[in-house]
């Protein structure tokens, strides 16, 4: 009986050291991953920086070409208000959209995760076909003046962007088909999509301001 005793009594100190072990080392790859974010995002985020100097340059070129003009934009090139508006209040509220696909996913509603992305996506390519639209309508070409230049360079790089950031969400859609791939505690996937859209809508609302606000004026 006490040989049985004693036994027992280190099966169970053996046991209290692997659980306490065990907890150990979960709270160290919590600390760990918290001492050290995600490189991925900071990946995405470099890349976004370098991507707003290069914006920020065009924007720079445009705004001299304006200073040293005239009349600006030159005779014979309207800007219309009316799809660009819609287009943009489109674009901007997709942003809110896809932001609800990161709530669900952080709630573990992967169907609800799925539905915005899907909102979100089809917003981007009804951006995308407005766009393509108002270059059939516009009634001058790249080369017609120093605005359509700037006009056609700057919304086409744009509309680059945004056909990226559809593919990206198109992405995460198709990943989110494998059960446990997005949770609570998985999801950079699903943030990095949502900060590149974010920044996709940025950088609309000031071209929205540069070629059809202020040419109003």
């Amino acid at each position: 009986m006490q040989g049985t005793t004693v036994n027992g009594s280190r099966e169970a100190i053996v046991k209290d050291s692997a659980t306490t072990t065990q907890i150990a080392v979960e709270v160290h790859s919590q600390q760990h991953h918290e001492e050290h974010p995600d490189f991925r995002v900071i990946g995405l985020l470099t890349f976004l920086i370098s991507e707003s100097l290069m914006f920020g340059g065009l924007f720079a070129a445009y705004l001299l070409y304006r200073g040293g003009a005239t009349n600006w934009p030159p005779e014979g090139t309207e800007v219309e208000l009316l799809l660009p508006t819609i287009n943009t209040i489109i674009l901007v509220s997709s942003s809110f959209v896809i932001h609800l696909g990161d709530v669900a996913v952080k709630k573990n509603q992967i169907g609800k995760l799925r539905l915005w992305y899907v909102v979100t996506a089809l917003m981007g390519i009804v951006f995308l076909g407005g766009q393509v639209y108002e270059y059939m309508t516009l009634g001058y070409g790249l080369t017609s003046n120093i605005f359509a230049n700037c006009f056609y360079v700057m919304t086409g790089f744009h509309g680059l962007h945004v056909t990226v950031g559809v593919l990206l969400i198109l992405g995460v859609l198709w990943r989110s088909r494998r059960d446990g791939h997005y949770s609570h505690e998985k999801h950079v996937g699903v943030e990095m999509a949502e900060i590149y859209w974010h920044f996709v809508d940025i950088i609309w609302i000031v071209l929205f301001a540069l070629l059809y606000i202020l040419t109003q004026f």
